[in-house]
């Protein structure tokens, strides 16, 4: 019997919850086993690396089941972002759709049942071993929703995380070489600054600048640390040594220049932008950049881990989950295996979608090897440590205004602690009473 496969494409947010609802075509739904039919849901570019990498599975996928069809829709990260849950509480779901890991997405729709217990199956299939330590904190969620403990309930299949990019003709101009200790780091920094150029493209309006302060939080702390903040292991002293340093040397790299002084207004494209036409020669971000610098920078340019730290903001990329009604689950597991297979990590590899269980050596290109390797040496030290904001609900905003403060010269980095303790805090209150 040949297969079927359709693509529907629900192009704006206009088609709202009902529209998402009713489209999958399916019956039955509540939990009805239908395996003649698999849905999948997911917001990946064609010509991305996610997307080419999920082609691939389909393809296997089709290849190893010719009596199912396969349903693709196309879905945009806001559509799911916020009709998730109004859709999962019906009849007609998709069987497995990509979703946004952490506390307030993946957690609050497993802690709300919406979604399908896979730690039988995650031993069964070995997706346990495959995906340990930090990589499996975001899938694994408690009864609050938590993530780190508990059942799981995504599965993910690609990582990403921040680190050092540089302009390589600037450096060689000053006979600069990479850092590999913080010390070396602020060298290179001051040897620009005394050329008078600015060392650091930042932005103070969105992520950049509170990533790099978190880089400076994990130069300074520990694994325990990281369980602390982002899992709420224990307290968390905003005071201590090594949040207390990375405040006071942010705010010095401010104080000598190193920053300039109006990035506190500027955006993340900003911040790209003037790394790419060579403004800075360096710049702390993610590796979601790492496609378009390749396209745009005219320069040498390379890549290298923040100096010294065996932490890392980054995390696992988003999850594939399976709704609790879903018709044909069987399948949709069967599918999420084939997304870990080697074959299909390659394409993620060789695309740099920075696989979680890739290999290096099928890359041609010097620079996404590069970055693969810096990934594979961050999972090696089991070195991930999610990002600032993940927290609590609203954080981000909060790390946002409080460093804007400190780029301003508004508050001193004690009066910054302090603005982030108390929204910590907080935040913390309610969701453990939540």
């Amino acid at each position: 019997m040949h297969h079927t496969r359709t693509t529907t494409l629900v192009g704006t947010a206009l088609a709202g919850a009902l529209v998402l609802a009713g489209c999958t075509g399916q019956t039955g739904g509540g939990g009805d086993t239908d395996d003649s039919t698999l849905t999948i849901w997911h917001y990946e570019n064609d010509d991305s690396a996610m997307g080419q990498a999920w082609a691939e599975a389909i393809r296997i996928f089709e290849e190893e089941n010719p009596d199912v069809t396969v349903d693709v829709e196309k879905q945009t990260f806001e559509q799911i972002q916020k009709n998730a849950k109004i859709v999962l509480t019906g009849d007609d779901v998709p069987d497995v759709m990509e979703f946004n890991k952490g506390n307030a997405t993946a957690g609050q729709l497993a802690a709300q049942g919406l979604l399908t217990p896979l730690t039988d199956e995650a031993a069964e299939r070995g997706w346990d071993e495959t995906l340990t330590g930090s990589l499996a904190t975001t899938a694994m969620y408690d009864e609050q929703g938590l993530m780190g403990s508990g059942e799981w309930y995504g599965v993910p299949n690609y990582g990403e995380f921040v680190g050092v990019y540089y302009n390589k003709e600037m450096f060689a101009e000053l006979g600069l070489e990479e850092p590999t200790t913080l010390e070396e780091f602020e060298d290179v920094l001051a040897a620009f600054k005394e050329e008078d150029i600015t060392p650091l493209a930042e932005a103070g309006a969105e992520y950049p600048l509170g990533q790099l302060w978190y880089e400076l939080v994990l130069a300074y702390g520990d694994r325990d640390l990281v369980d602390d903040y982002q899992l709420f292991a224990d307290d968390v002293d905003f005071h201590g040594e090594a949040m207390t340093q990375a405040t006071r040397t942010l705010d010095e790299w401010i104080d000598k220049g190193y920053i300039a002084s109006d990035s506190a207004a500027l955006t993340a494209e900003d911040m790209g932008v003037s790394f790419i036409d060579g403004t800075y020669p360096i710049m702390v971000s993610g590796s979601w950049w790492f496609g378009r610098l390749a396209t745009e920078v005219q320069a040498d340019w390379g890549q290298f881990n923040f100096p010294g730290n065996e932490l890392h903001p980054g995390s696992s990329g988003n999850l594939w989950v399976v709704p609790a009604n879903a018709d044909s689950p069987s399948l949709a597991q069967e599918f999420i295996d084939i997304t870990l297979r080697p074959e299909v990590q390659n394409v993620l590899a060789t695309e740099g979608g920075l696989p979680v269980a890739g290999d290096a050596s099928v890359i041609d290109d010097e620079r996404t090897r590069e970055l693969t390797e810096n990934f594979q040496a961050i999972l090696d030290d089991d070195g991930l440590a999610f990002y600032p904001d993940w927290p609590v609900p609203g954080y981000y905003d909060v790390i946002v205004s409080q460093l804007q403060s400190l780029v301003n010269r508004s508050k001193t980095p004690d009066e910054v602690l302090d603005g982030l303790q108390s929204a910590y805090d907080e935040g913390k209150a309610d969701l453990l009473d939540g």
